[in-house]
């Protein structure tokens, strides 16, 4: 449950201008999720979200966005539990996850700093990711397989 709450965090972070903790917990009910104030303090800690100013000028939740940091340990432990599968096709790079786990396995992805990717898609259950060159996708895959292990 925590890690389908964490993922369903990321998402609405991306979609919602969410200012306070009151109304992340109020957007997770309305998606089901039973949520304390504590639940919240902890998930934002885990998932190392910042406050950010908006173009609307409020502050809002965003996950930091810097990729001189490694991974961090929570969204480590996302990617290592979700992703199912890799696997490659020219310079295409699917990863395949448990169902509603992509965004979540694609931000600790997009916050590691993968060599040679030049872009990513996350939809419910797949990750995709483009690389810079097809000679270069049996290492991303390499790259990946190697995180799964740790």
């Amino acid at each position: 449950m925590r890690i389908s709450r964490q993922n369903k965090i990321l998402e609405l972070i991306e979609t919602y201008e969410i200012e306070t903790q009151d109304k992340l917990a109020s957007l997770l009910r309305e998606f089901g999720y039973e949520v304390t104030q504590a639940t919240i303090s902890r998930d934002i800690k885990e998932l190392h979200l910042i406050k950010i100013l908006s173009s609307t000028g409020k502050y809002k939740y965003a996950v930091a966005a810097t990729n001189d940091t490694p991974i961090s340990g929570r969204l480590s432990n996302i990617f290592r539990e979700t992703v199912k599968s890799t696997a490659y096709s020219g310079n295409i790079v699917l990863l395949k996850t448990l169902s509603g786990c992509a965004s979540a396995a694609a931000e600790a992805l997009d916050s590691s700093g993968i060599p040679h990717v030049i872009g990513s898609v996350a939809g419910d259950n797949t990750i995709m990711f483009v690389t810079d060159d097809p000679e270069n996708s049996p290492i991303v895959v390499e790259f990946l397989n190697n995180m799964l292990k740790k």
